[in-house]
Formats: structure tokens, C-alpha cells, sequence
């Protein structure tokens, strides 16, 4: 697939998705969630990519649905709602399923389903210029789909406040709710970013990382005894996989691991 609204570079085992629209401030629309989720379906069959990458050019990651996106949804019949939240949803569920780790590199303006792409990846950095805010209140629109998964990593609470209020928050206070997880010179946002990606290729399984995620998007809606007898399957695969042999042989020989 030839990308027109992102762009997908390869650099070591790091994939890097830019969201490619500066004019339009990176906002969504239905064919750049199709090409994103190409993007991260392409990434995740290959072997070669361990990190993931969400990033932006321009001054904003990304402002929400785009005008024009806005004004034919005046128009949309009630399937044509249906078709294209379920797009949006899918694209949502791919990245927090996804078994690779997806890191987003945010600068300027994340709003409303803008916001919803930075929180749902597994760590976000920002800038500290940026912006977060789930804005659709202010347009008597609803954040329907990304409240699903909002609640499960903020809890109740400060969900109601940053969904009912529709305010727009510094990067500061989005650490603070525990929307995103690291804040840092604007200057310094890129190569922090790559360090810390450069940092779980080199320390961490890639199998125990896809295993680790597996269980934190499914043991939440199971009952406490489905959950263990979940986590002692997984435990007993994990025993067996290549990489955790391979790191229980380079430990008790006191080996430097390479992953």
C-alpha cells in the first residue's frame, strides 16, 4: 500500500509512523485511519520490528476528525455513522492489542481522537508544549469509543473530569492523570524517544513484552478464576518459549543477555 496521509520508515528493530497532514494538523479522517491501520498490521507482522513509533510532523500530533470529515458527518445516514465509528474503533483495539510496543512521541496539540491515539499506546512521551484534551463535548459530539479505554488506564474519576469537562490540559497535568507517562524539553522530545525505544530492544524479550501485553488488554474483563487459570496458562507458555530459555541459561552463567 502506498501511503498519501503517513509515512513508514524503518530504522534498526524501531518502525516509525508519522502521521503526515501539518496543513491539517494531522487530523483523522477515514482514509488516514486505513492507511494507519495498514501501517500497524504491516509493523507488527514484521520480524525485524520490535518497537513501534507514533509520531507527527508539524507543529500539531494531531487535532481530531478534520473539517471536512466534519461537515460530511451532517450528511451521514445512521449505517454510515455505524460504518465509520466501527473503522475508527478497530483502528483503537489494533493499537492496544497490537503485539508489539507502540510508544507515541507527542508535540503540540493532541485533542479529542488525537488524544485518544497517544493514551492508547502502551508509553507516551511529550513535549512540554503539548496539549491534551478530549475536546468533542464542545461540539456536542460524544468520546464514545475511546472512554472504553480511558477508564480501564485513569480509572473512573478523573475519566468523568477530563471527558465531561472537554478542557484542554498542559502535558504537566497529563502526567499527573496518568494519561501519558514522561514529559521533556520540547528540544529533547525525538531523542528521548529513541533512547528509551533503543532501550526495550536491548533489555527486554520481545516474546515476554508480546505475552505481557496479551494479559494486561484480556485478564480485566475476566472473572478472578478465569483470570489465574489465564495467567498460570500463560505462565507455563512462557516456560517454554525460546527467549525465556535463553534468558534463564545466560543468568545462572552470569552472561550478558542479547536481545
Amino acid at each position: 500500500m502506498e501511503y498519501q496521509f503517513i509515512t513508514y520508515q524503518m530504522e534498526g528493530r524501531i518502525v516509525y509512523i508519522t502521521l503526515n497532514r501539518p496543513d491539517k494538523r494531522n487530523a483523522l479522517s477515514f482514509d488516514v485511519v486505513t492507511e494507519l491501520q495498514n501501517a500497524f498490521n504491516k509493523a507488527n507482522k514484521d520480524e525485524n520490528c520490535k518497537i513501534i513509533v507514533l509520531k507527527a510532523n508539524g507543529k500539531a500530533f494531531c487535532a481530531g476528525a478534520d473539517l471536512e470529515f466534519l461537515q460530511k458527518l451532517q450528511h451521514f445516514t445512521f449505517q454510515d455513522n455505524l460504518e465509520d465509528s466501527s473503522h475508527l474503533a478497530k483502528l483503537f483495539n489494533q493499537i492496544y492489542q497490537l503485539d508489539k510496543v507502540v510508544i507515541a512521541q507527542v508535540q503540540g496539540a493532541a485533542l479529542a481522537g488525537g488524544c485518544g491515539l497517544a493514551t492508547l499506546c502502551d508509553f507516551s512521551f511529550a513535549a512540554q508544549s503539548a496539549q491534551f484534551g478530549y475536546t468533542e463535548a464542545r461540539i456536542g459530539f460524544v468520546p464514545a469509543i475511546v472512554m472504553v479505554y480511558l477508564i480501564r488506564k485513569i480509572g473512573e474519576g478523573k475519566a468523568r473530569e477530563l471527558l465531561l469537562s472537554a478542557d484542554i490540559i498542559s502535558a504537566k497535568k497529563a502526567q499527573e492523570y496518568g494519561l501519558i507517562n514522561y514529559v521533556v524539553p520540547d528540544e529533547d522530545l525525538e531523542n528521548e524517544v529513541k533512547q528509551f525505544a533503543l532501550h526495550l530492544c536491548e533489555q527486554n524479550s520481545t516474546q515476554s513484552m508480546n505475552f505481557t501485553k496479551r494479559m494486561i488488554a484480556d485478564v480485566q474483563g475476566m472473572s478472578m478464576k478465569d483470570a489465574l487459570e489465564f495467567a498460570t496458562k500463560m505462565n507455563a507458555e512462557a516456560r517454554a518459549n525460546d527467549d525465556c530459555k535463553k534468558g534463564i541459561q545466560a543468568f545462572l552463567k552470569k552472561e550478558k543477555i542479547v536481545w
